[in-house]
């Protein structure tokens, strides 16, 4: 299985933020892991053109469950495509908070990006009130099993655990909670899909990676990359991650 850096840039980068694009494909030349990054979309077209000759792989952050049709505002999971994503982002805890997406809802989208040919990264994870309530495990098997159609495969899937109380704070869990959860979510994976289907599809760990914490989380039992938010934005944050990704 090769491991996986996604960085998801959020809201975050205009035209000036090209520059950092290409300094992180010279930084992705040799490694061993995939690299990733899904900018904004007002940048993908750009991005995926200038990273073409480099070995890094582009996505989107969200899609529509809908091919097309009158959604203002929206985007398809074909549009990206087009646009040379060949990743899409779906159910980060952001989107699930602020635009009240459900399971369903992610599940729907998901189908949507297969359908054209995308391969999608679900994210799950529970809040600190879910973890302080001894919820979590449920938390997230429970958004794995209602976020995820039938038929996911190694190609088509990548999963993210990202706790909603360590994205963008700084907090971390101990090695020990990832752990205990990524285990869980290949369990899970693997009663619904059968075990040689589930070693196969990468599980990602994200809230607050840096390059001082990357290499204790990568030695983690089936971690087996990062979702990645601000330390992805420069490719001086974002190449310490990659290089750890490759020693792990």
């Amino acid at each position: 299985m090769r491991k996986l850096a996604a960085g998801n840039w959020k809201m975050n980068g205009t035209s000036s933020a090209l520059c950092e694009a290409e300094a992180i494909g010279e930084v992705a030349n040799g490694a061993r892991a995939e690299v990733l990054i899904c900018p904004p979309t007002t940048l993908l077209s750009r991005l995926s053109a200038l990273l073409s000759e480099s070995p890094v792989a582009t996505g989107g952050q969200d899609c529509h469950a809908a091919a097309s049709g009158a959604h203002t505002g929206d985007i398809s999971a074909d549009m990206l495509r087009d646009a040379g994503a060949r990743y899409v982002i779906l159910g980060h805890s952001e989107r699930r908070t602020d635009h009240g997406e459900t399971d369903e809802a992610v599940c729907a989208k998901v189908t949507a990006a297969w359908n054209a040919r995308l391969a999608a990264i679900v994210c799950v994870g529970e809040t600190g009130e879910e973890r302080d309530a001894g919820n979590t495990l449920a938390v997230v098997t429970g958004q794995l099993k209602g976020s995820i159609p039938e038929g996911a495969s190694a190609e088509t899937l990548v999963v993210a655990y990202e706790p909603v109380w360590a994205i963008g704070t700084g907090r971390v869990p101990t090695t020990e909670q990832i752990g205990e959860v990524h285990d869980a979510l290949r369990a899970s994976l693997a009663e619904r899909f059968g075990a040689e289907v589930a070693d196969g599809i990468r599980l990602l760990y994200g809230g607050s990676v840096k390059g001082a914490n990357a290499a204790e989380i990568f030695a983690v039992s089936n971690v087996d990359g990062a979702l990645v938010g601000g330390a992805s934005l420069k490719a001086a944050d974002f190449g310490p991650i990659i290089q750890a990704l490759d020693l792990a």
